[in-house]
C-alpha cells in the first residue's frame, strides 16, 4: 500500500497553529480572581486597621532601638568599637543583613514578578530578578568605586595645601574620633580594599588613608541605608495595604525583630563612620520612620492601592530586585569581606571562629522569620 509523502510545509503550519491556540487558551487568571485568591477567607478592614496602627508604634520603637544600641559605646564600654563583643555583634548584624536580602528581598521579587495575576509572556519566560539584582550589585560597585577615587582626590588636592599636623588635627576635629581611632582604621585599611603600600608613602600620605578610610565608611553606610529603607518602605506599602488581620498579626511580631536587628547592623556601619550627633540621628530617623511611613501610606492608598494588580506587582518586584542585589554585595563585600579579611580577625582564630559563628547565627535566624514574614 503506497503512502502519501506528508508536506513538511503543511506540518510546519499545523504545528505554529497548535501552538498559537495553546498559547492563546491558556486560563489567564483575571484581576478579580487574583484580588479574591490574595483574600482568602479572612478579610476584615476595620480588624486590620487596628492591627496596623499597632504594627506603626511597635516597628518604630523597635526600629529605634535596634540602629542606636551600637552607637551606645561611649556609654557602656563593653560594645565599643575596640572590644570584642562589638566584632561579634557586627558579624551578627552582617548575617542579619546578608539574610535580609537573600531570604526575605529577593523571594518576595520572584513572587511579585512571577505571580499569575502577571502575563506570561515576558514575566514567565525570564528570570527578571536575578537580572536585576545582578546588575543592581554591579551598579553599586560603580557607585562605591566611582565614590571613593572622587573622595580621594578631594583629599589629596586638600592634603596637598595643608600642613601634616594641621589636616591631621584637622580629621580629628571634625570626624570627632581619637588617635586610636585613626591609628586602627590605618591597621584595618592595609588589609582592606586599598593597597597597604599607600601607607608607607610619608607622613602626610598616611594622614590621607585614614581620611580616605572614613569617607569610605561614609559611603558603606549610606549605600547600605539606601537598599534597607527600599526595601523598608516595600514592606509597609504591602502591610498597609492588606485588609488580611490573619496575616498582619503574625507579622507584626516578625517585622519587630527583623527592624531590630537590621537596625543594629546599620547602626554598627553609622558609628564607625565617625559622624556628628546631628548626622547620626538624621540616619537613624530615617532607617526607623520607613517601615512606619510605608505602613502609613498603604493604608491611605488602601482604596486605590491593589497588591495584585499587574502594575504594583511590577514596581515592587523590581524595587525588591534592586534592593536585593544592593544589600548582597554590600553584606558580602563591604561588611563580612572587609572584616574577617582585616589584621583583627586575621590575627585571631578563636575571634575569628567565634565571629563565623554568629555571622551563621544571624543569617539562620533572620532565615526562621521567613516562615512569618
Amino acid at each position: 500500500m503506497a503512502t502519501t509523502p506528508i508536506n513538511s510545509n503543511l506540518l510546519y503550519k499545523i504545528i505554529i497553529v497548535i501552538s498559537f491556540l495553546a498559547i492563546t487558551t491558556c486560563p489567564v487568571v483575571s484581576a478579580e480572581e487574583c484580588a479574591s485568591n490574595h483574600q482568602e477567607a479572612c478579610h476584615n478592614r476595620s480588624e486590620a486597621l487596628k492591627f496596623k496602627i499597632i504594627a506603626i508604634l511597635a516597628i518604630l520603637v523597635m526600629s529605634m532601638i535596634g540602629v542606636t544600641l551600637p552607637m551606645l559605646s561611649r556609654v557602656v564600654p563593653a560594645i565599643h568599637p575596640d572590644r570584642d563583643l562589638f566584632a561579634l555583634v557586627k558579624a551578627f548584624s552582617s548575617g542579619v543583613i546578608l539574610a535580609t536580602g537573600y531570604m526575605h528581598v529577593l523571594p518576595d521579587s520572584f513572587n511579585d514578578l512571577m505571580s499569575d495575576c502577571l502575563p506570561k509572556n515576558p514575566w514567565h519566560k525570564f528570570p527578571f530578578t536575578t537580572f536585576i539584582a545582578m546588575f543592581s550589585a554591579v551598579f553599586t560597585l560603580m557607585v562605591d568605586s566611582f565614590s571613593n577615587s572622587f573622595f580621594k582626590k578631594r583629599i589629596l588636592a586638600s592634603s596637598s595645601s595643608t600642613t601634616t599636623s594641621d589636616f591631621f588635627e584637622k580629621n580629628i576635629e571634625v570626624d570627632g574620633g581619637c588617635r586610636n581611632e585613626v591609628n586602627k582604621e590605618l591597621e584595618l585599611l592595609s588589609h582592606g580594599h586599598t593597597h597597604g603600600d599607600e601607607i608607607e608613602h610619608g607622613n602626610g600620605n598616611t594622614k590621607v588613608v585614614s581620611a580616605e578610610q572614613l569617607l569610605r565608611y561614609r559611603v558603606i553606610a549610606q549605600v547600605l541605608e539606601l537598599g534597607i529603607v527600599v526595601h523598608s518602605v516595600v514592606i509597609g506599602l504591602s502591610m498597609g495595604a492588606s485588609d488580611n488581620p490573619c496575616t498582619i498579626r503574625p507579622l507584626i511580631a516578625a517585622l519587630c525583630f527583623h527592624q531590630f536587628f537590621e537596625g543594629m547592623g546599620l547602626g554598627g556601619c553609622i558609628l564607625q563612620v565617625e559622624y556628628g550627633m546631628m548626622m547620626k540621628c538624621i540616619m537613624a530617623f530615617f532607617f526607623s520612620v520607613t517601615t512606619p511611613f510605608g505602613i502609613a501610606l498603604g493604608i491611605a492608598l488602601s482604596k486605590t492601592y491593589s497588591e495584585t494588580s499587574p502594575t504594583s506587582l511590577i514596581v515592587e518586584g523590581v524595587l525588591n530586585a534592586v534592593s536585593a542585589g544592593l544589600l548582597n554585595y554590600m553584606a558580602l563585600v563591604e561588611l563580612l569581606a572587609t572584616d574577617f579579611m582585616g589584621s583583627r580577625l586575621q590575627s585571631r582564630v578563636k575571634l575569628q571562629i567565634c565571629a563565623y559563628l554568629f555571622v551563621f547565627l544571624g543569617a539562620g535566624g533572620m532565615s526562621v522569620m521567613t516562615i512569618w514574614a
